[in-house]
């Protein structure tokens, strides 16, 4: 009885240790994605910033031709 009672919760915990595992992977995945997006709002802001300032922009040139 006792015996079985350890296997058991022996059991979970694997189970519980290889979810954790996966969570971390998932976060650590997620912080890469985080990151590598924050790079690219910097790099846009960036090149919007290198514009003129005084430049006007016909915004009816911008909207695609199908339109």
């Amino acid at each position: 009885m006792m015996e079985e009672r350890l296997d058991r919760i022996e059991s979970k915990l694997a189970f519980a240790e290889d979810a954790i595992d996966e969570l971390n992977m998932t976060v650590f995945r997620q912080q890469q994605l985080i990151d590598r997006l924050q790079k690219q709002i910097v790099d846009l802001h960036r090149q919007m910033s290198a514009g003129s300032p005084g430049e006007r922009r016909d915004l009816r040139e911008e909207i695609p031709p199908h339109y």
